[in-house]
């Protein structure tokens, strides 16, 4: 079976599009709208890579990927956090939270199931 692939985004439209780009790139897809419902997500089913939003209801993304990086039993977790936020310091304050890799949005799509595809190889961007 594929990887598995969570999308934290709440704006339909974002989550429509990179839904189907990571199914037509052979990832399973799972969803969450919102920070409190992504980590209810991971943890009944830990996925192997989340893309997460930065602006997010109930708890922001860089709150989620903080949880994330402080339970060892998901330290395999690969986190991709997508923002409008795209000052150095949004970027570097993401990347020491622990992400794997920031993409500033607008993004293109190829970029990001490239970007997706390279870290479940097991290379960092």
């Amino acid at each position: 079976m594929g990887h598995r692939v969570l999308v934290v985004e709440d704006e339909p439209h974002i989550v429509e599009s990179l839904s189907f780009l990571m199914k037509q790139a052979g990832f399973e897809v799972a969803v969450a709208r919102d920070g409190a419902a992504a980590i209810r997500v991971i943890e009944s089913r830990p996925p192997d890579l989340v893309l997460l939003d930065v602006m997010l209801p109930r708890r922001d993304g860089f709150d989620v990927c903080r949880e994330v990086r402080a339970n060892p039993d998901w330290r395999g977790i690969r986190i991709v956090i997508l923002s409008a936020k795209g000052h150095e310091q949004e970027r570097r304050k993401g990347l020491e939270l622990g992400a794997d890799d920031y993409i500033i949005k607008p993004f293109s799509t190829h970029d990001v199931v490239e970007r997706v595809r390279a870290l479940l190889n097991g290379s960092r961007s």
